[in-house]
């Protein structure tokens, strides 16, 4: 039996995509399974009694290094902020090329902390701050210094001591250029440095609350269990920062979201599912309920998410327990089926991932697929013609030719870019200036007005002689033929609607990073959680690839 590919009509939309989780592609459990050969070490620990000061983590393989530093600083309660705006943070990282010499470190102290300030130099390859969440940081060292464990119903709240508030890469500030290390075979997947970041990060804090604690009370301290400490992962505050991204890079979220449709599609046309499969997957979907269950928000919105994938997945488990039978023929296609029939857009794409679980030797070859060699697919093919454009966005624009941009709520939004932070930001073009200094990023009304201004165009015109007149469509003209060849490498949707929600778009990018527990602040920025419940460094050699369903 041969199933389709998903509809990018359907699949591409901003609900679909906000309702996306983090599955087996996610780039974080990727980076786990790279780095788990690799060698692991604390190579310096220089923090005084207060937890201030430096420390060096690497992972090493033959003559490969890569070096996480960190710089502690003692900052007042009034100077941490989450926002894009802070100075000051708890903590600041470097990753860094090879071994950092006393030099290097020196150099750094006096930079990372200062992160967009800051100058980096092409040993460093990525850069992140973080702060504590003091509430939790405070108790968790008074416990320990009392001899006891924290409080596991406070942690699971929160689920981290520190949130990162930005992880920048690619060049930034002075970073190495993609181009330098992009052939590496080991970081070939996306946003791989990044992960490692974060994941060290979890570590340093947890070695910085044993540390403080132990120094409060040499005699009776004791350090944090590692099964607490396992079920702690690393924060994030994420804003609009995240968003225009997956609008700039189209051939790369295609390559995202074609690896998890075609690993959808696989799975759908197995048509013998094995016990050891079946058995595996209902196991990660019973034990997924504790995820959902101990994920905390105040956002109405997020609530509301919450409760009907609750509810969806409880039906979902009583049919497959009671009623299913996986002994038929393509038994994942008739779920696949009954989801789409009878679940919310929430639960069907949690249930699409957790169907990769037991199919690594379908999943785990699509991640080398999963990045993009951008720059070949920006040339315009200059002798096609107005025809052959006409057919490409009447086949796959088709939910975007169907919305009328004179209504007033349909162009209600724009984006444009903080003169402060150049961080990209979104205001109502009615209430508030700058729309004069709009962004590129309406691609659904550019694409209207595109084929507005086809319609009236002579068929045999080549894109040379249209572009002449109409160079300000240069870039829609370009996506249109990039969406030819990548079907999902747009966003079928309105980025200027009234009704936007911009956390969908941030929600989508970090599922595959692979967050945990998205919790919206607002519609505009959200707190994530990552690396809640992956193995510890010193475990990665024993690694459990269905670590995020485990019950902890």
């Amino acid at each position: 039996m041969k199933v389709e590919l998903r509809d990018p009509n359907t699949i591409m939309t901003l609900s679909r995509l906000g309702s996306f989780h983090q599955s087996r592609l996610s780039f974080l459990r990727s980076f786990l399974y790279e780095f788990k050969d690799w060698e692991y070490k604390r190579d310096l620990f220089d923090l005084d009694e207060y937890g201030f000061g430096t420390a060096v983590y690497s992972f090493k393989k033959k003559n490969r290094v890569y070096s996480l530093v960190c710089f502690a600083n003692k900052i007042n309660d009034d100077e941490r902020s989450d926002r894009v705006i802070a100075t000051k943070w708890d903590a600041a990282f470097t990753l860094h090329d090879g071994v950092p010499l006393k030099g290097d470190i020196e150099r750094l102290r006096n930079e990372v902390p200062k992160q967009e300030v800051g100058r980096l130099s092409y040993k460093e390859l990525t850069l992140s701050r973080a702060n504590k969440s003091v509430r939790i940081f405070d108790h968790v060292v008074e416990s320990l210094s009392k001899g006891i464990q924290p409080n596991i119903d406070l942690l699971e709240k929160v689920g981290y001591l520190y949130r990162t508030t930005a992880v920048y890469g690619s060049g930034k500030f002075g970073l190495a250029d993609r181009f330098r290390i992009k052939n590496r075979e080991e970081i070939n997947g996306p946003f791989r440095l990044e992960m490692m970041l974060v994941y060290l990060v979890r570590q340093f804090t947890f070695d910085q609350v044993n540390h403080v604690a132990k120094n409060k009370n040499p005699k009776f301290a004791v350090k944090l269990d590692p099964k607490i400490c396992k079920n702690l992962g690393i924060g994030n505050s994420t804003g609009l920062g995240m968003a225009p991204f997956i609008v700039n890079h189209p051939t790369l979220l295609n390559n995202w979201i074609l690896c998890r449709e075609t690993a959808l599609k696989k799975i759908r046309e197995i048509k013998i599912v094995e016990d050891k499969d079946s058995n595996l997957f209902k196991d990660c979907v019973r034990n997924s309920v504790k995820n959902i269950t101990s994920w905390n928000t105040e956002s109405e919105y997020q609530l509301i998410k919450i409760k009907n994938l609750l509810k969806d997945v409880k039906k979902f488990i009583n049919f497959v327990e009671n009623e299913f039978d996986f002994k038929k023929d393509y038994p994942f296609n008739l779920i696949y089926l009954w989801l789409e029939k009878e679940a919310c857009e929430e639960c069907i794409e949690y249930i699409v991932s957790i169907m990769m679980e037991p199919y690594g030797e379908i999943v785990d070859p699509l991640i080398k697929k999963m990045s993009s060699d951008e720059e070949k697919y920006f040339n315009i093919p200059t002798d096609r013609t107005v025809e052959e454009l006409r057919a490409i966005l009447e086949k796959n624009y088709s939910n975007i030719l169907s919305i009328n941009f004179e209504k007033k709520e349909n162009y209600t939004k724009f984006w444009f870019i903080s003169k402060n932070k150049e961080e990209p930001r979104l205001a109502d073009r009615f209430e508030e200036e700058g729309s004069n200094l709009e962004q590129p990023l309406a691609i659904a009304r550019d694409i209207k007005e595109l084929y507005k201004k086809i319609l009236v165009t002579k068929n045999s015109l080549t894109m040379d002689k249209f572009l002449v007149e109409n160079s300000h469509l240069r870039h829609v003209v370009r996506r249109a033929f990039i969406i030819e060849k990548f079907p999902y490498s747009e966003i079928q949707d309105n980025t200027i609607s009234e009704k936007i929600v911009p956390i969908d778009m941030l929600r989508l990018k970090l599922s595959f990073f692979g967050a945990l527990k998205f919790d919206p602040r607002s519609d505009k920025w959200l707190r994530i959680c990552m690396f809640q419940g992956a193995p510890l460094p010193d475990e990665l050699k024993h690694y459990d690839e269905q670590w995020v369903y485990n019950k902890h």
